[in-house]
């Protein structure tokens, strides 16, 4: 390892990267109310040496925008970029983008520790958004500052991207790439569980209405309950998904069993005990492979519906209505063996002592408008395992947030090079 190298990791603040990330996890910030986390961390990144830019988002512009998806109204957004280094020939630029917005925490009963109160324990960083992802953010402020901090000069572009609205549909990522800002490579900070992924799966939000017909229940035969009907619509769902995932053959997804779940997540129906319920809806995610047309994917499932529909003599006269809405992302990828990738798992290779791996994940982020929009090839890496987000007791091992503040700065200073190597 070069002596700038062991210099900065050096110079790596941990404590102070802790405590800031238990400030950040003490600022709420849930989808759509992500103002007051911005403001934070504006002031964080001129504390580690971060030339600012803070705008506000034109928010109607954007939703002209052909990759714009939302399912939240906001009366106002912030983009907050952080940029340290040069704009030279012989460095190439890097993002570290990381989001602020969190799910609700649900009854604080079921948390052993206050969700809103980062609490350490067991080596263990508890709180929401500690994981889903104020602590990949945390490490690449902190990777950021240890630069800063050791005196070096990149001769190409840092810019570190601390974005809203990625949990319900990239709208921050989206402005940001809108302002202009792209770069050689890019890293989004989603739990990846150390492992450097190329490829992120999609994540459609569907709806369905479906029709019944309203009768007393003492004579409950003489009506059609929208319940009993959205089950048959279901089973039909569940086949689908099992079809989908059989069929699936990426490697970069082996581990998973069901790397393309259909989830249906919340179903709200009837409005009496006693009436045989006249309409349900139910919504769900739908989960799309690497390299699946978003129109076809779409149209399989509508047709799965239609036809579940068919079998039915009820729902052929009175067919259900699938309407696409909110989120909406699409899958993304880059080569297995793109130069972001290859620093990357070289970076975490010396920065760790240990093996990488590459491999996908199953869940949308906002890698795909990085991809697909700005032109960014770009790969998911962060601490934590995102099985234990949106979830009571979310955290973040400290470990993990170690590994990566330290592998963001060595990648930053050799993709980004410097006047010392």
């Amino acid at each position: 390892m070069r002596a700038v190298e062991q210099r900065v990791l050096d110079a790596i603040d941990v404590d102070g990267m802790l405590a800031y990330l238990g400030e950040l996890v003490a600022v709420p910030s849930l989808t759509g109310q992500e103002t007051a986390a911005q403001e934070h961390v504006a002031a964080q990144m001129e504390r580690c040496g971060l030339d600012l830019d803070v705008w506000e988002l034109d928010l109607a512009k954007l939703r002209e925008h052909p990759a714009f998806c939302a399912e939240l109204e906001r009366e106002r957004a912030l983009g907050v970029v952080g940029v340290t280094g040069a704009d030279m020939a012989a460095g190439r630029s890097l993002i570290l983008n990381g989001h602020v917005d969190v799910v609700p925490a649900g009854d604080p009963a079921n948390w052993r520790y206050l969700p809103w109160q980062a609490t350490l324990a067991d080596g263990r960083v508890y709180g929401r958004g500690a994981l889903d992802m104020k602590g990949g953010l945390c490490c690449a402020l902190f990777a950021a500052k240890a630069l800063h901090d050791a005196g070096v000069r990149l001769t190409g572009k840092l810019i570190v991207e601390s974005v809203v609205g990625e949990e319900d549909g990239g709208i921050g990522t989206l402005a940001a790439v809108l302002r202009g800002y792209r770069a050689d490579g890019a890293l989004v900070l989603e739990p990846t569980e150390l492992a450097v992924a190329p490829a992120q799966a999609g994540a459609l939000n569907f709806r369905v209405r479906v029709p019944g017909r309203s009768a007393h229940g003492c004579v409950r035969s003489e009506g059609v309950s929208a319940i009993e009907k959205f089950v048959l619509l279901y089973q039909a769902l569940m086949d689908l998904e099992r079809q989908r995932n059989r069929a699936s053959q990426d490697p970069l997804f082996a581990r998973y069993a069901e790397p393309y779940p259909i989830c249906v997540g919340t179903v709200q129906g009837g409005d009496w005990a006693s009436t045989v319920p006249e309409s349900l809806t139910f919504e769900g995610r739908y989960g799309v492979a690497v390299g699946e047309e978003i129109g076809a994917a779409r149209r399989l499932l509508e047709e799965t519906v239609a036809q579940a529909a068919q079998n039915d003599p009820w729902l052929r006269e009175h067919p259900p209505q699938v309407e696409w809405w909110g989120g909406q992302f699409e899958p993304a990828c880059i080569a297995p063996d793109h130069p972001i990738v290859t620093a990357v798992c070289g970076a975490y290779c010396d920065a760790t002592g240990g093996p990488t791996r590459v491999e996908g994940v199953p869940y949308g982020a906002d890698m795909r408008l990085l991809v697909k929009v700005g032109q960014t090839p770009a790969v998911l890496f962060g601490p934590g395992d995102v099985r234990n987000a949106h979830r009571a007791d979310e955290f973040v091992p400290v470990a993990d947030l170690i590994a990566v503040v330290r592998t963001l700065a060595l990648t930053a200073l050799r993709f980004c090079g410097c006047d010392e190597m």
